[in-house]
């Protein structure tokens, strides 16, 4: 009886989705927006990062060239599919907006392990909004050719201020 019981137990965790856990709210500055079909929130408009709450998601540092600067950079932030999987974003759009209005529209197959990151570090030194910061959503260019294009670079901004959810 106990296994049918375990089992039945393991089945339900299997299948049932991942409820949704609040997000603490940001003792700093907030740095991120997130806004539209967002399940997981801790204000009225969606959800909210400081930087401490983006580094607690997770830390990502590569080094890539970009078309915007000189020479091979390192940068540091937390990678998109961290973000989107800590929000339980599974399918959508996210059109990210600068602090400037410009947007972009990147699909969720972007969100992937080894893409782009929301970069608050740039060689080892957070970046002002005169250095493109304090967010930039950067793509590893050497890493992975496939990312230079001009699809891709238009989907890398910086001064980034908020992302929406688009369904």
């Amino acid at each position: 009886m106990f296994r049918w019981v375990a089992c039945c137990a393991f089945f339900l965790l299997q299948t049932v989705p991942a409820l949704a856990i609040p997000l603490e709210a940001p003792q700093g500055p907030v740095l991120l927006t997130v806004t539209g079909a967002v399940p997981v929130t801790n204000a009225p408009e969606g959800a909210v990062f400081d930087l401490h709450m983006l580094e607690a998601i997770g830390t990502t540092t590569f080094t890539t060239a970009t078309i915007w600067t000189e020479g091979p950079q390192r940068f540091t932030g937390v990678s998109l599919h961290d973000l989107v999987h800590a929000l339980q974003v599974t399918e959508g759009t996210l059109r990210a907006v600068a602090i400037n209005e410009y947007s972009a529209e990147i699909p969720i197959e972007d969100a992937v392990p080894e893409g782009p990151i929301i970069a608050w570090a740039r060689n080892g030194s957070l970046m002002s909004v005169r250095d493109k910061g304090p967010l930039w959503i950067v793509y590893p260019f050497d890493e992975h050719p496939e990312f230079r294009s001009e699809i891709i670079f238009a989907r890398s901004i910086w001064q980034l201020s908020r992302i929406v959810i688009e369904p």
